[in-house]
């Protein structure tokens, strides 16, 4: 499980060990992923060595894998500085993803309008594990200091989109993924205690939108609003962020936050059918 322990750092995750209740489980593609996921941010570069300990394997095995990344064309040799480096056939897979996604699809005229109602940046993220990961992103015109590509992910419990994702769920399951989520404090604003957390995500089901007040980032204030698939399940978040030096997070909420709805319940509509298409 990938968790934000240190800044917005995540632990990576490890290959797990053999599990002889699943005899289909193919182990050296686990390896080969855990490869590719090592790299990024601070790890833009790797030589052999530090690709073994990153992932948790034999420098013989790291060898192999790396090898076989280059012979396909995900990683190569940098040869200024001596290490390995991704590719940028790596970003084939995101855009297979992203290019077939049926909720993209649907969304991105309304995300489209609602970054030009707004003046500001717009995001759609979905959940997966304890996180919100960015799928679309229609950033601000006007001045911002936060770059938040697609496929940035940050943890559901202290960003407006999570807990507006949370707020949709049961609260059984809320308080499931809380326990597995690390409770970290980002900045001064950052809430944490798990009590605090969970009112926050009732008021949020209660307004039908949740928020942020420079929880994840400094000078950086969100609403967001969750997106229903099939049958009323929340299947992602569509976000407003803002900075301070141009809102506070009152006048966002007063001003923003019923387009913001307006839009989430448009990204909603025929969002089931597509799906099960």
């Amino acid at each position: 499980m990938a968790l934000y322990c240190l800044g917005m750092k995540r632990t990576l995750r490890k290959p797990r060990a053999p599990d002889t209740r699943d005899p289909l489980f193919n182990q050296s593609v686990e390896k080969a992923f855990t490869i590719l996921e090592a790299f990024g941010g601070e790890r833009r570069a790797l030589n052999l060595g530090e690709v073994a300990a990153a992932v948790g394997m034999t420098k013989s095995s790291a060898q192999r894998c790396t090898h076989t990344l280059e012979r396909l064309g995900y990683l190569r040799r940098d040869a200024r500085v001596k290490r390995w480096v991704l590719t940028s056939r790596a970003l084939s897979m995101a855009h297979s993803y992203l290019s077939s996604h049926p909720l993209i699809e649907q969304a991105t005229t309304h995300l489209i309008d609602l970054n030009q109602a707004s003046g500001e940046s717009v995001s759609l993220s979905e959940p997966d594990e304890t996180d919100m990961v960015f799928i679309a992103r229609f950033p601000s015109h006007k001045r911002f200091f936060i770059h938040m590509p697609v496929g940035r992910r940050l943890p559901m419990f202290c960003t407006a989109s999570g807990r507006a994702y949370l707020s949709a769920l049961p609260m059984a399951e809320v308080q499931k993924i809380l326990r597995r989520s690390c409770l970290r404090q980002f900045t001064p604003q950052t809430l944490t205690d798990p009590a605090e957390i969970l009112e926050h995500i009732k008021s949020a089901r209660e307004a039908g939108y949740s928020w942020s007040d420079q929880e994840c980032y400094r000078g950086d204030v969100t609403i967001a609003a969750p997106v229903f698939g099939e049958e009323g399940v929340p299947v992602a978040a569509v976000d407003i962020s803002a900075p301070t030096s141009r809102w506070s997070l009152a006048e966002l909420r007063a001003k923003l936050s019923l387009v913001l709805l307006e839009t989430a319940r448009a990204a909603s509509s025929g969002t089931a059918s597509r799906m099960r298409a």
